[in-house]
């Protein structure tokens, strides 16, 4: 009788261990698990993901952290899941060793709905065959949104798949990688690349890196105005690791629309191309749109010409342009695929693709989707 006490408490004992464990890692990590777990492949698409985010996050922390480079995000991102545990995470968006990047090469529009009273955003993100994630959040201090990231970013790849919760643990860095979304305002935004054109702003002002401007302006903005003016009050600087600069598009729900760019000659001044008043739509592709830059023939100096960024711009204008910039959904989505891509041949002999066609309804808050493996058939997202 004595041993078989003895075993029931050692028994005792040890399961109390676990559930104090339990206890503990719930108090410490629930709404991170709440997070892994609303992961999943999207209608079985191994290589199209969704996650509601359920985690805290503090962009204010971000923002005075200073945090400006790929590394130190991920770094201050396994911190917050490790919450002192060793959780690692490598981005693919890194220069080689000649400290060159092959960057993505995007096209993103504004038009009026045919359809309605309101407008369309379109998106094609031009990068390689890479798995994508849609991130649905609501944050306690800010707007809710729909963002979508190419899931390289923060360490995935088409064999490096969140297949497992430890596999998974690094989508929560999502939350800080955007590549374009939208928010409960209607509020869209996206990025698109300029080679060897990093922008470094050094006004003494807090700094931000390429993603984190955008999911400030998410979160915290309703109108193009509003982005501008949460612009001014930051440093963009993008990651001098990856040796490639960006411009953003940003548009709102009214019709308002505007281009974010940097000038080089100036320390990296912002310049902002805004739609006219009376047009009802714009685009941009991998060039410089700004007037001190803007020209219509492939210049390296201004955009990507191995991208064909000036044919892309043509292209989509003139459909447009032929449509008075009013188009219905499946014609943006027209639009995009006339410019998208499925076998680009770069001068390294990589190979690039369109990751995605995006259609973002600005009024009714949706996103229709093309992902690069499945790209004859559209899914749909609502931001609710």
């Amino acid at each position: 009788m004595a041993k078989r006490s003895k075993a029931r408490n050692i028994l005792l004992i040890v399961l109390g261990v676990i559930v104090l464990l339990c206890i503990v890692v719930w108090c410490l990590w629930r709404n991170e698990i709440r997070t892994i777990a609303s992961l999943h492949s999207v209608e079985g698409n191994k290589y199209l993901y969704f996650m509601e985010y359920k985690a805290n996050y503090d962009l204010d922390e971000v923002l005075a952290s200073d945090i400006d480079q790929n590394p130190e995000l991920l770094e201050y991102v396994t911190k917050k899941i490790g919450k002192g545990l060793p959780v690692k995470g490598k981005s693919a968006q890194v220069a080689d060793e000649n400290g060159k990047m092959n960057t993505f090469n995007c096209t993103s529009l504004q038009a009026r709905n045919a359809a309605g009273d309101g407008f369309l955003y379109g998106r094609n993100y031009d990068y390689f065959q890479n798995p994508t994630l849609v991130t649905l959040s609501h944050p306690k201090k800010g707007y809710a949104s729909l963002a979508v990231s190419d899931m390289s970013h923060f360490g995935y790849s088409l064999e490096e798949l969140p297949t497992s919760f430890m596999k998974k643990l690094l989508c929560l860095a999502a939350i800080y990688a955007p590549v374009d979304g939208i928010n409960e305002k209607g509020l869209c935004t996206s990025v698109m690349a300029l080679p060897h054109q990093p922008a470094n702003q050094q006004t003494g002002k807090h700094s931000v890196g390429t993603s984190v401007i955008m999911r400030l302006w998410l979160d915290r903005c309703a109108t193009v105005q509003e982005a501008l003016d949460l612009l001014a009050t930051v440093d963009v600087r993008h990651d001098s690791l990856v040796g490639s600069g960006y411009h953003y598009m940003v548009a709102d729900a009214q019709g308002d629309c505007a281009i974010v760019e940097f000038d080089k000659e100036e320390g990296w001044k912002t310049m902002v191309v805004r739609k006219p008043a009376e047009a009802n739509h714009l685009l941009v592709t991998n060039h410089l749109l700004s007037d001190k830059f803007r020209t219509t023939e492939p210049d390296p100096a201004v955009g990507n010409p191995n991208s064909r960024s000036w044919w892309r711009y043509e292209v989509a204008e003139n459909y447009l342009g032929q449509r008075n910039g009013v188009l219905t959904s499946d014609q943006v989505m027209e639009c995009l695929g006339l410019v998208h891509w499925e076998h680009l041949e770069l001068p390294n002999g990589k190979i690039e693709v369109t990751q995605y066609s995006n259609v973002y309804d600005q009024s009714a808050l949706t996103l229709r989707m093309r992902p690069w493996n499945d790209y004859s058939r559209i899914y749909d997202f609502r931001l609710e």
